[in-house]
């Protein structure tokens, strides 16, 4: 036990300091715990320990929670708003990637054809830690290629589920057919989905609506956690993965009122995790055999970088703009996490050398050294490869702003409230989701910015705690009650100025108490009023 404290003080001062000096730095902080769990392991002779199963047991809920986090951000509304982006592009990008790594693996370096299969689908992942902390924390995520990215690694998880399938039949171990396993498979699915989006989301509201009326932030705490890790066990006791049931948990409680205090909440717990996960990735790095294929490790990340570089830009390219596929394939061009679980078991189960294994993690981990240097310059990358600047500018690129009026949506209502807006001479500026719109106002000399703002980010971005006053001029009604419910649950101090065409919808948001509603058929009633009294009547 006193080892234990002392291996856990050791991680944890260590990590602060070179956290602190790598954050002045602008080095990411996921060098600083690879760092901490190579040194440590080093240090104390624990290289044994990193491969043991309680610690990467402990370390994967770093990823666990990191999903669950993804699942807030992706409701079951927004999920159908994404299908191409996950079903479509991420299929092509996992099946494409794949069928060329194994084509170079076992055509041009005669690796064997199971060990090949193996690398193969390794490498067509990518890291869902590295690149959502990453778009996460610098907003990113909501811009065109932060989607896509978001689109590709979320199919990225749910093909674990098929990939493990294989290896389990592929395995001497395999004592099913193929057939008998997948239909297994499908209905261990079916249950879980069944279960979470019937009994299971009843469960979830009721036990967060008990517990915020309890006004103990604690009790509240708790029940997010019992969420998160209840509906992991329950993925796994099934056979999938654990960050796929906090992640489809995490989109129930997206539809809830509770979204942004649960985020908010979980923050703490999903970033320590995220540490304890890499500093296990940093306690797998063999220093002898890094030193003596480092050369190799090198050219193998490259070709691999390389590669799947090209094929996520083909298949964003062929969809989107090239200069949103270029980024998109250079954000995804490294290797996941989840490799290190297909080699251990694909070196647990013969189905590849251990020698070859050791060599492929240890090409997963440069990668992931690697990423967090290169991924925030993406986009100065991409832009000088192409040679072209975006044309629609998003949010992130906006600098500080006060007292300004914001104008959400640019439809027909919005371009008139822009008209009179320019009229009186007051500052304003536009946001929509849609690109259309916003070239339309870039086109008038307005400025304005492509983003959804019933996002948290989004709401920073625009300064909207600092703004003059907000006006919504949607008419979807269900994202007029997100925007205001997302920006009172910021800010209070907001005006926001809405405006509604139907009665059912004016009740919603009177709930809400902060926003001035306008009431479409109302004010026309009272203009043709005012007209007909102000008219000359005619004899």
């Amino acid at each position: 036990m006193d080892n234990v404290l002392l291996y856990l003080v050791a991680a944890l001062g260590l990590s602060t300091i070179l956290n602190i000096v790598f954050k002045k730095l602008k080095i990411s902080l996921i060098i600083g715990y690879i760092f901490t769990g190579t040194f440590i392991s080093y240090l104390f002779h624990l290289q044994h320990a990193a491969h043991s199963h309680e610690l990467e047991f402990i370390s994967e809920f770093g990823i666990v929670f990191l999903m669950f986090t993804i699942g807030l951000e992706i409701s079951l509304s927004k999920m159908r708003t994404m299908k191409m982006l996950i079903f479509g592009n991420g299929i092509a990008q996992v099946v494409l990637t794949a069928v060329a790594v194994f084509t170079v693996s076992h055509y041009i370096f005669n690796i064997d054809l199971r060990s090949a299969l193996m690398i193969a689908l390794a490498f067509a992942l990518s890291s869902t830690a590295v690149v959502l902390t990453y778009l996460k924390q610098s907003k990113e995520i909501y811009t065109s290629y932060g989607q896509r990215a978001t689109g590709i690694l979320i199919f990225q998880d749910i093909a674990v589920i098929p990939i493990l399938i294989l290896i389990g039949f592929l395995s001497n171990k395999a004592d099913q057919d193929i057939s008998t396993i997948l239909l297994y498979t499908f209905i261990s699915a079916f249950i879980v989905l069944a279960f979470m989006f019937t009994i299971g989301r009843k469960l979830i509201e009721w036990l967060l609506h008990f517990s915020a009326t309890s006004e103990l932030d604690e009790l509240f705490m708790a029940s997010v956690l019992f969420i998160v890790t209840a509906t992991s066990l329950l993925a796994d006791f099934m056979g999938f993965t654990y960050s796929l049931g906090a992640f489809i948990s995490g989109m129930i409680i997206a539809e809830t009122r509770y979204h942004y205090k649960v985020e908010a909440d979980i923050a703490p717990f999903k970033d320590l995790l995220l540490g304890t996960f890499f500093v296990v990735v940093g306690m797998k790095i063999d220093l002898q055999m890094l030193y003596d294929n480092f050369s190799t490790i090198v050219l193998v990340f490259i070709m691999v970088f390389i590669l799947k570089t090209f094929v996520t830009f083909l298949v964003v390219a062929l969809t989107y703009k090239p200069l949103t596929g270029l980024k998109t394939g250079l954000a995804l061009a490294q290797v996941g996490e989840f490799s290190f679980v297909i080699f251990a078991l694909a070196s647990a189960n013969q189905l590849m050398d251990e020698q070859l294994a050791s060599l492929m993690v240890l090409v997963v981990i440069f990668s992931m050294i690697v990423t967090p240097f290169f991924i925030p310059h993406v986009k100065k990358i991409a832009e000088i490869i192409i040679r072209s600047k975006s044309s629609i500018p998003e949010v992130v690129d906006m600098h500080e702003r006060k007292d300004h009026i914001i104008v959400c949506g640019y439809g027909v209502v919005g371009k008139f409230v822009a008209k009179h807006l320019d009229e009186y001479g007051m500052e304003y500026i536009v946001i929509d989701n849609s690109p259309k719109h916003v070239k339309e106002a870039l086109k008038k000399g307005i400025e304005a910015y492509l983003g959804d703002m019933s996002k948290r980010s989004i709401i920073e971005a625009l300064h909207v705690k600092d703004s003059a006053a907000v006006i919504v001029t949607l008419d979807n009604p269900e994202k007029k009650q997100l925007i205001c419910e997302a920006i009172i649950e910021q800010t209070k101090e907001a005006n926001i100025i809405v405006k509604v065409i139907s009665k059912e919808e004016r009740v919603r948001l009177k709930k809400l108490k902060s926003p001035l509603i306008v009431d479409g058929k109302v004010e026309i009633a009272r203009v043709l009023v005012e007209r007909a009294m102000s008219c000359q009547l005619k004899f």
